[in-house]
C-alpha cells in the first residue's frame, strides 16, 4: 500500500513542480516620502471670504511624485501563447498607514484577464485606457508624476481616476501602432446605458517620435467617472470636489461645480519626440459637461445648465545631462468657458524638476509648481488656484516647493 502512495504524491509533487514552472507571481511597490512647502492652502472661510495659510509638512507620495503602493502581479502559462494574467495593488498612505483611495483594499488596480500575441484583455477596476495610453506623452509622464498633472487632473493624464466594473482592451504593437478600447458598465437595472463609460485610443511610436489621441464618454459621471472611491456618495453627493464650509477647504474648484452634468466627454492628444539627452512633448485636452442641471445625477446648487467646457494646451521639456541626472521643465494653459451667468476662467501653471538616481530602484528628487488663475471658477467664486493633489489656494495662486525620495521594489 505504501507504494502507490508513495508514487502518487512523486507524480502529483511533479505535476505541481511542472506548473509552478510554468506561473509566477510578483510583489512589487512603490514608496515616495518628502517635505512639502506650500504657499497657501485653504482652511476654510471668515465672514464668508475664503481664508488660507501657508503649510510646511511631511507628505507622502500622493503629493509626491508617485502614490506609495504595494502590488501583486501574476501570470500562468495557459499554452499555445495564451496566459492568464492578474493584478492587485494597494494604496497607502506611509505618514500613518492608512489605506487610499476611500480606504479601499486594492483601490488603485484589482483586475484579471488573459493575454496573448495579440495583446490583452482585463476585467475589473482600472485606469482609463485614455490615461494609459497618453499620460506618457504629457507632463504627469516626465519626473514630476501626476503632480505634473493640469490643474485639479481635469483631463486624468495625472491618472486620477480609476473605473469599476470594466473590460480594458489594449493590443500589443503593430508597425508601431497601438490600440486600446475600455467599457465600464453602468448596473443600472432597466437602464443599461445609465452610470456608463466607454473610450477608445490610438498611439502611434516609430524611433524617436511618438503620437496619440483617445475618447472618454461618461454616462452620470458623477457615479460613474469621480465616484468610484471607498468614500464616494450617491447622486445626493457631489464625488467631483467640494464647495467648503466655515471650516473645511474646498476641493477640485476647476469643475466641482459641474456635479449635475448629463455626460462627460474627454478628448486628449498629445506627441513627444527624443533627440539625443532632449525630449519635447505637447498635449490638448478638452473636457465638456454636458447636460448640465439633472440632479438624478448630482447636485447643481448654482442652477446650472447647458455646458461647460475646459480646454488646455500644455509644453514638456526634459534632457538627461547623465543616466544618473535629468531635469524637466513644463508649461500648461487651462480655459474654462464661461457657463451662464457664470464668467470663464485661465489657469497658467509651471513645473520644474530634478531627479538624481542612486541606484535603478532609488532616487532623489526636487519638485516646484507655481499656478496662477483667474476669472470666475466652476463654484461661482473669483477662480483660486489649485494644484492638482493638493488643498486648493485661498488666493488666486499657489506655490509648491518639494523635496523627496522615491524607492521601488
Amino acid at each position: 500500500m505504501k507504494k502507490p502512495t508513495l508514487l502518487a504524491i512523486a507524480v502529483a509533487s511533479t505535476a505541481a513542480s511542472a506548473v509552478h514552472a510554468q506561473s509566477s507571481v510578483t510583489l512589487y511597490g512603490l514608496i515616495d516620502q518628502g517635505l512639502n512647502y506650500v504657499s497657501n492652502v485653504q482652511t476654510g472661510r471668515v465672514d464668508g471670504a475664503l481664508v488660507g495659510k501657508r503649510q510646511i509638512a511631511m507628505s507622502d507620495g500622493a503629493t509626491g511624485i508617485g502614490g506609495s503602493r504595494w502590488g501583486l502581479k501574476g501570470n500562468e502559462d495557459l499554452g499555445s501563447g495564451l496566459r492568464a494574467i492578474f493584478t492587485l495593488e494597494n494604496g497607502f498612505n506611509i505618514n500613518t498607514g492608512g489605506l487610499a483611495q476611500g480606504g479601499l483594499l486594492f483601490g488603485r488596480q484589482a483586475f484579471v484577464g488573459l493575454a496573448n500575441q495579440a495583446g490583452q484583455v482585463t476585467l475589473g477596476r482600472q485606469y482609463s485606457i485614455v490615461s494609459d495610453m497618453l499620460a506618457p506623452l504629457s507632463e504627469a509622464g516626465e519626473i514630476p508624476g501626476h503632480m505634473g498633472a493640469n490643474p485639479d487632473d481635469f483631463d486624468d493624464l495625472g491618472h486620477s481616476i480609476r473605473l469599476n466594473n470594466t473590460i480594458k482592451f489594449k493590443s500589443t504593437s503593430f508597425s508601431g501602432v497601438t490600440l486600446g478600447a475600455l467599457y465600464s458598465l453602468g448596473g443600472v437595472p432597466g437602464a443599461t446605458g445609465r452610470n456608463q463609460v466607454w473610450a477608445l485610443a490610438a498611439t502611434y511610436a516609430n524611433g524617436p517620435f511618438a503620437a496619440g489621441a483617445g475618447y472618454l464618454n461618461a454616462r452620470d459621471p458623477n457615479l460613474s467617472y469621480f465616484g468610484t472611491n471607498g468614500n464616494s456618495g450617491n447622486s445626493s453627493t457631489n464625488n467631483l470636489g467640494s464647495f467648503g464650509s466655515d471650516t473645511t477647504a474646498q476641493s477640485n474648484p476647476v469643475y466641482a461645480g459641474f456635479a449635475s452634468a448629463t455626460t462627460l466627454q474627454l478628448i486628449v492628444a498629445g506627441m513627444k519626440y527624443h533627440f539625443g539627452p532632449v525630449s519635447v512633448g505637447a498635449t490638448w485636452s478638452h473636457a465638456g459637461f454636458g447636460g448640465l442641471g439633472n440632479t438624478s445625477a448630482g447636485p447643481n446648487p448654482l442652477h446650472y445648465a447647458g455646458t461647460a467646457a475646459l480646454n488646455n494646451g500644455a509644453l514638456n521639456v526634459s534632457y538627461t545631462f547623465t543616466p544618473a541626472f535629468n531635469v524637466n521643465a513644463a508649461y500648461s494653459y487651462t480655459h474654462k468657458g464661461s457657463v451662464g451667468e457664470f464668467g470663464s476662467a485661465n489657469y497658467h501653471q509651471g513645473t520644474l524638476s530634478a531627479a538624481y538616481y542612486l541606484s535603478k530602484r532609488t532616487q532623489l528628487y526636487a519638485l516646484a509648481i507655481y499656478q496662477k488663475a483667474s476669472g470666475t471658477d466652476s463654484l461661482g467664486q473669483s477662480a483660486v488656484a489649485s494644484i492638482t493633489q493638493l488643498t486648493p489656494s485661498a488666493t488666486d495662486h499657489q506655490a509648491l516647493v518639494r523635496l523627496g525620495i522615491l524607492h521601488t521594489f
